[in-house]
């Protein structure tokens, strides 16, 4: 009896099946892009009500409706009913103008870096994935830049889902070079970090996007190691900080999303940064995990003090992600991190909430979405917990830049 023909499936090798489903993966997301996103495929960022803009600069509704009437400022879209709404950019146009015209109050509209004030980089990291880094990292970005300040959002993940949610698929959208890596190789093939930055649809927020060309970094980093090659931009923990010099007068804040994995990458991040943002998921198996973490961070991290590394950071925080808190286990795990860690937890945490994931499902932030989109009560228990948290990283910036509360 003859045997059966094999299928099709059957003859083609295990990488070729694995690129063949990547290839029609990566077809199906962009053509999601594509319905998400008309008609240029391109995500924009919804406009903000005039009560959402007064709130967000900080003086009332009727003062911004009267300096509309008077033709101060910029000119907010009107509808048919009267409703006045005004983009990000506008809101920052509003910001320089009143900082212009009301001088004393300046920094108050205008709360960017001052002389004397350094440049504060935020590492955000864990290796275990699940742990929500890219959601904290994006909603701090985000909010960051709502707050007036200019922010860079760095995707050192090779999994790149920071840059996935800013609307870039990293296979379609980026070159061999548009990533950190292009900055921070070896040869002389380096990149200048200001041609490698892409502005966002966030107004005041740039990005830096990733895929899996840093993986080039990490098999790079041992050969260049025992071949003794530094080049211009040091060795491997100083390579990042010194690509972000070249634009640290352009921005206030950066926020860097690690990758889950003790790395070269994720070393260089933590030797760049001037403080550390680690996140945990309070669950038995998390803390476990972290536990490793530390153990093999300080490891690494003396020999890299050892080399010359600087690891004075302005300070070092545990947040508490996908928190559920009225979960008894749950909220064991978390006095037990106040016990042994003090203050060291921030006080606030983010809530594990339907309405952040199911923005993500399309590749949303909460602020992005258009209201009514989630319930308003679902949205506004997400809303506090994100702001809760980002207000007390703030807080820790302003202290590092000796400002008073």
């Amino acid at each position: 009896m003859a045997a059966a023909p094999k299928r099709s499936d059957e003859i083609l090798t295990t990488d070729s099946r694995v690129s063949a489903h990547a290839r029609l993966l990566s077809t199906q997301l962009q053509a999601l892009r594509e319905r998400l996103f008309p008609p240029e495929s391109h995500k924009t960022l919804r406009k903000f009500t005039s009560g959402e803009a007064a709130r967000l600069i900080g003086v009332s509704d009727g003062y911004l409706r009267q300096l509309s009437i008077d033709g101060a400022g910029p000119t907010p879209e009107t509808a048919p009913t009267g409703r006045r709404s005004y983009t990000l950019a506008q809101i920052n146009d509003l910001r320089r103008y009143l900082a212009e015209t009301r001088p004393k109050d300046a920094h108050s509209f205008l709360p960017r870096r001052r002389p004397g004030e350094r440049l504060q980089t935020l590492a955000c990291v864990n290796f275990k994935g699940g742990s929500a880094k890219t959601t904290t990292s994006l909603y701090l970005a985000q909010w960051l830049a709502l707050q007036g300040y200019r922010v860079l959002a760095v995707d050192l993940d090779p999994q790149a889902s920071l840059t996935s949610m800013f609307g870039i698929q990293p296979e379609f959208d980026l070159r061999w070079g548009d990533t950190l890596y292009g900055a921070i190789r070896y040869d002389d093939k380096r990149r200048p970090l200001k041609e490698i930055i892409r502005p966002t649809y966030f107004d005041g927020l740039d990005l830096v996007p990733g895929n899996l060309e840093l993986m080039e970094f990490e098999h790079e980093t041992p050969k260049a190691l025992a071949e003794g090659r530094r080049g211009p931009g040091g060795i491997f923990f100083q390579r990042l900080g010194t690509a972000l010099q070249e634009v640290q007068d352009d921005y206030d804040i950066i926020v860097i999303d690690c990758p889950p994995q003790l790395g070269y990458l994720t070393l260089g991040a933590v030797c760049a940064a001037t403080g550390l943002l680690i996140t945990i998921h309070p669950q038995m198996v998390d803390v476990a995990s972290m536990s490793q973490f530390l153990l093999m961070a300080a490891d690494l991290m003396a020999v890299v003090r050892k080399a010359g590394g600087d690891l004075q950071h302005d300070f070092i925080r545990y947040i508490v992600t996908r928190h559920e808190p009225h979960d008894g286990p749950q909220s064991q795990i978390v006095a037990l991190l106040r016990n042994l860690f003090g203050d060291e937890v921030l006080a606030a945490s983010v809530w594990k909430s339907t309405a952040i994931a199911d923005a993500g499902l399309t590749k949303q932030s909460l602020y992005e979405l258009e209201k009514g989109s989630v319930g308003r009560a679902t949205y506004d228990r997400a809303i506090e917990s994100l702001e809760a948290v980002n207000r007390e990283v703030l807080g820790l910036v302003h202290r590092a830049w000796g400002r008073v509360a």
